[in-house]
Parts: C-alpha cells; sequence; structure tokens
C-alpha cells in the first residue's frame, strides 16, 4: 500500500473556501480517477514562521504503478484546477510513502 501525500500550506484568508474545496470537490474528484481507495485530510499542529495553516492530504493507493498512472493520467489537470481556483494562495509539497507495516 502506498500513500500519496500532499503537504498544503494555505493563507488564512482563503482557509475555509479551500477546505470546503478539497472536501466538497477535490477529493472526489481525486478518488472518481479510480487511483485510490480513500483519502484522509490531517491538520499540521505546527505553526509555520510563514504563516497559514498547513494540513497533510493522504490519497491511499495499492502500488506504485497505480500512483504512476495517476502522474501520467490526471495529476496535471487536478493540480492547474487547484491553481486556478486559489492562485498564489497556497504551496505544496508532494510525497510518497510506503506503508511498511500496521498494528
Amino acid at each position: 500500500m502506498y500513500i500519496y501525500n500532499v503537504t498544503i500550506n494555505v493563507e488564512e484568508q482563503v482557509h475555509q473556501e479551500w477546505l470546503l474545496w478539497m472536501q466538497e470537490e477535490h477529493i472526489p474528484e481525486m478518488l472518481a480517477t479510480g487511483k485510490f481507495s480513500n483519502a484522509k485530510i490531517v491538520k499540521v499542529l505546527v505553526e509555520e514562521e510563514m504563516g497559514g495553516i498547513t494540513y497533510s492530504v493522504q490519497y491511499f493507493t495499492e502500488d506504485k504503478a497505480t500512483l504512476q498512472k495517476y502522474y501520467t493520467e490526471d495529476a496535471e489537470r487536478l493540480r492547474n484546477k487547484a491553481t486556478q481556483r486559489f492562485p498564489n494562495k497556497f504551496v505544496a509539497f508532494r510525497t510518497e510513502l510506503q506503508i511498511v507495516s500496521e498494528h
């Protein structure tokens, strides 16, 4: 199992609108690609020097090949929607995580 993790710092002025958009539009679109089984939004509780509010959005997928298909087929389109909706209002960085064990 893999986790596609997107850590996002969003400006406070658009925070509520962004969070609602994530929950009602973006995450459902990500899941609709068929490449992720579920998603979680978690709030990062450490305050950033740059301000804003930080979240980790985690998308769960079966394997690396499925994640690669997301990059090839869907990533650019879905990322562009976010930057068009909230231009210069957030910064994001992405990491891939592999679940080693669960207890």
